[in-house]
């Protein structure tokens, strides 16, 4: 059975082979490894072989592996990548290092008034709903400048970029599509003034299709832990 070290060499591997495809360095494109459902032990076994980033989808999955993780916490990255409601803001502005799920103007203000004035700026990408679906979570394209603006204003608070969420699809021409709109909308705010230079996009199924469209972060979870339970 394929061990997590393993997986990790495969999957940066692959993603090398996407930046080289892309006209891309390597070193351009970070790998988050997104530890949801799989345990503190995973996490240290991942950890061991040489990753320090980590995404969780759900708060309080996220801050008990990060209690149980504590000895090595110096060291580790924490992202929130999934939902996040106000009841929740507190402990994450106190816990995480990044959000990559800000979805409304409130979540960032709440973060910002939250985050120990002792710890680093909480490093913040906003979620967009590319697709428009309103099932989708995600800030709407329409007005998504002003709420970029005002959050990159926020103390406390460092305004860093975009993540979407896109609907799977197998085709790479159309999985480079909608990575290809989130591009668009990084490019415009940027164009605006902001200093943004994190894409948080693409995720196992469609990591070569996120490279090719830019993206800087890719979301990695099954292709290293496996099938999630």
């Amino acid at each position: 059975m394929a061990t997590i070290a393993h997986n990790i060499q495969q999957t940066r591997a692959r993603m090398a082979r996407a930046c080289a495809a892309a006209s891309r360095r390597a070193e351009d494109v970070t790998l988050l490894v997104v530890s949801k459902t799989f345990g503190a032990g995973a996490v240290r076994e991942a950890c061991a072989a040489g990753e320090h980033r980590f995404g969780e989808n759900y708060v309080q999955e996220g801050l008990d592996k990060i209690t149980a993780l504590a000895d090595l916490r110096a060291g580790l990255e924490w992202h929130l990548i999934g939902p996040l409601q106000s009841n929740k803001t507190r402990a994450v502005a106190a816990q995480f290092d990044w959000v990559h799920s800000v979805d409304r103007l409130k979540i960032a203000q709440r973060l910002s008034e939250q985050r120990p004035p002792q710890l680093p700026p909480l490093q913040l990408c906003l979620q967009v709903n590319t697709s428009g679906e309103m099932s989708k979570s995600g800030l709407p394209v329409e007005g998504l400048a002003d709420v970029a603006h005002a959050v990159a204003s926020l103390p406390r608070l460092r305004l860093r970029g975009l993540m979407a969420v896109p609907e799977p699809v197998a085709d790479i021409t159309a999985q480079r599509q909608a990575h290809a709109r989130l591009r668009q909308l990084f490019e415009s705010l940027v164009r605006s003034g902001l200093p943004l230079d994190t894409l948080s996009m693409g995720m196992t199924a469609d990591l070569e299709a996120a490279i090719a469209e830019s993206a800087t972060m890719v979301r990695v979870g099954s292709a290293i832990f496996g099938p999630r339970v």
